[in-house]
């Protein structure tokens, strides 16, 4: 075990802690004012509710595309496959064109709707919460989409793969 005790702002402990959960990875987009799509990898995602269906997911506030979802009236987003990971490190890089090569399609209110992931979610943006130094989108769920395939995941400051299953419809249990 190790025990690490918090500087004043615990950023660097917590970080640590953290990188023992694993997450799923995801990619949330979003069209700009002027028609330019934006997006992000986040792996701070999460449901909120089932009736009404309701998501979250955090952005970071000093990302490039903060203020573009900071107006925007929609997100969609991304689960993505265990084969994802460039995807995903690209929508995590500021400064690159993360559309480039970049099969999309608009969804609601224009959103990006990227192609060959594992399911997607357009959701209106109804409400955002500051979050410390992050912003906490909260979606609407207008539409969602399950494809076929296996979830990238984080953990360890890596990206992953589940185990394969042992046999379809084995139960864990």
């Amino acid at each position: 075990m190790t025990t690490t005790e918090c500087a004043e702002d615990g950023s660097a402990a917590l970080r640590d802690c953290l990188a023992h959960w694993p997450s799923g990875v995801a990619v949330v987009t979003t069209v700009d004012g002027d028609g330019v799509r934006r997006g992000f990898t986040a792996t701070a995602f999460s449901s909120l509710s089932a009736r009404p269906p309701l998501v979250l997911v955090c952005l970071d506030r000093s990302a490039d595309c903060h203020p573009a979802f900071d107006r925007a009236g929609a997100m969609a987003v991304h689960l993505l496959r265990e084969d994802q990971a460039g995807l995903a490190e690209r929508f995590a890089t500021k400064g690159v064109d993360k559309y480039a090569g970049v099969a999309s399609t608009p969804g609601l209110d224009r959103v990006p709707l990227l192609d060959g992931v594992l399911a997607r979610m357009e959701c209106e943006l109804v409400d955002r919460f500051d979050g410390g130094d992050h912003v906490i989108l909260v979606g609407l769920v207008r539409r969602s989409e399950v494809f076929s395939g296996r979830p990238l995941v984080y953990c360890g400051r890596a990206f992953r793969s589940l185990p394969a299953e042992e046999s379809a419809g084995k139960s864990p249990v």
